[in-house]
């Protein structure tokens, strides 16, 4: 499968859910989303700009998947990769396979996600333990395009640029450290925001 996106940063989150529901977007998710990144030790995967992730959503159910993400392509102004995924019935469990065939957690990614459906893409508004509200759009550029106009965001804001690029934006604009996990807002900030 193909992944298509650009991200932005959300200035007023309930403006914009507001935009999607006068829009007709159907909310298919909200709650949790923890993100674990995979690597060996040696950070293969990373070298390759390969992704191993396994994703947790979190509401009155828990419900998991693994995906793969390939090297990232910039094709026609969007961030482009192919992606894989399966869904799992039980995360502890694959967590610790993994575990036992040596890959090591090299990036936590905590957050609490709003996903809509609308006009064909789908809009992710993301909100970190400490750093901006993100809306990430998925789907096909044409998509992408309509769902960006019906979150009444402007164009200019959604970028290719990838997590690292927005916590760096936001620490040097507000001299505040960012926290993309809930470990961070402890000061636990054992993995490194290049790693997200």
């Amino acid at each position: 499968m193909r992944e298509v996106e650009l991200k932005g940063i959300v200035p007023d989150i309930a403006g914009a859910r507001a935009a999607l529901v006068a829009a007709g977007a159907e909310l298919v998710y909200h709650g949790r989303l923890e993100d674990r990144r995979y690597d060996s030790a040696e950070r293969a995967l990373a070298l390759r700009d390969h992704v191993l992730r396994l994703r947790v959503y979190r509401d009155a159910t828990v419900r998991a998947m693994i995906d793969w993400k390939g090297p990232t392509t910039y094709q026609d102004g969007y961030k482009v990769r192919e992606e894989l995924s399966v869904t799992l019935g039980d995360p502890d469990a694959l967590a610790l396979m993994l575990d036992r065939l040596g890959y090591v957690v090299t990036r936590e990614i905590d957050r609490e996600i709003e996903q809509y459906t609308v006009a064909g893409a789908t809009v992710r508004l993301e909100r970190y333990p400490r750093m901006d509200v993100l809306a990430e759009v998925e789907g096909e550029p044409e998509a992408i395009e309509r769902a960006i106009v019906l979150l009444h965001l402007p164009r200019a804001s959604f970028t290719t640029e990838r997590l690292p690029d927005f916590v760096r934006h936001f620490e040097d604009r507000t001299g505040q450290r960012a926290a993309i996990c809930d470990r961070e807002l402890t000061g636990d900030y054992r993995y490194s925001a290049t790693d997200a």
